[in-house]
C-alpha cells in the first residue's frame, strides 16, 4: 500500500518523513493553505515520489512548478474539468520527465462518488477526499462505504481525516482500486509540521 504524506514544507522534516518509508511526499501550491509551500525547500525527497498539490492553478503555472520541484505526480484538487486535463497533458509532454496525474474527488455522496466518470481514462489516479469547507484539510472522514460504489478502473488514494486510529478500518477495505492512503491533518502537531513518532507508529501498525 502507498502512503502519501501531504502539506510539507519544512526541510528537516521532509527527511525524518521519508526516512520512515513512505513513498510518495506531498507539496501544496495553493496560496490559501496553511501548508501553502512559498519558495523551494532547502531539502526535497531523494527516495519517495514528489507530489505538487494545485487548485484550478494556471497551466503554465503548473509546468513551471512541476518543472522546478522535479514533480513526480501532478494532484489536482479542484474543479479543473475534463479539458483542462487533456491541456495539461499535452503540456506535461514538453517536460524532460512527464509527471503522471492525480484528481481529487471531494466526497459526501455517492452522487460526489460518480463524478469520477468524466475523468475515467484522463488521469492516471485519483484521490478521494472529504468534502468540507476547505479544499483538503478538513481533518474529516466521508463514509467509506460509499467506495462501493466506484467501478472505475483507475487506481486510487483515499484521503480525509485519517488518523493514528485508523489502521484496522482501514485493512478492512478490500476494494481491488485501492493504492494506496493519504496522510495530513491528524498527524500534524502544526500547519505543515508531521509528527514522525505518531506516523512510525501509525505505520506500524498497518
Amino acid at each position: 500500500m502507498i502512503i502519501k504524506v501531504c502539506g510539507m514544507r519544512e526541510p528537516d522534516n521532509i527527511r525524518a518523513v521519508e526516512q520512515l518509508g513512505v513513498q510518495w511526499i506531498g507539496f501544496i501550491f495553493w496560496p490559501p493553505s496553511s501548508r501553502y509551500v512559498s519558495q523551494r525547500p532547502s531539502y526535497l525527497p531523494l527516495h519517495a515520489q514528489r507530489v505538487g498539490v494545485f487548485v484550478d492553478a494556471n497551466i503554465n503555472d503548473v509546468i513551471s512548478k512541476a518543472e522546478a520541484y522535479a514533480l513526480d505526480i501532478i494532484q489536482l484538487h479542484g474543479t479543473e474539468s475534463p479539458d483542462y486535463l487533456s491541456s495539461l497533458r499535452t503540456a506535461c509532454s514538453s517536460l524532460a520527465t512527464v509527471p503522471r496525474l492525480m484528481k481529487a474527488l471531494s466526497i459526501r455522496t455517492r452522487a460526489d462518488m460518480e463524478a469520477y466518470q468524466l475523468y475515467e481514462g484522463l488521469v492516471d489516479y485519483f484521490l478521494f477526499d472529504t468534502k468540507g469547507p476547505s479544499v483538503g484539510g478538513n481533518g474529516t472522514q466521508f463514509d467509506w462505504s460509499l467506495l462501493d460504489s466506484y467501478q472505475g478502473t483507475t487506481p486510487f488514494l483515499l484521503s480525509g481525516g485519517i488518523g493514528p486510529d485508523d489502521a484496522s478500518a482501514i485493512r478492512s477495505i478490500s476494494h481491488p482500486q485501492l493504492l494506496g492512503i493519504d496522510l495530513n491533518s491528524r498527524f500534524e502537531s502544526a500547519p505543515a509540521l508531521k509528527d514522525t513518532a505518531l506516523l512510525q507508529r501509525f505505520l506500524l501498525s498497518l
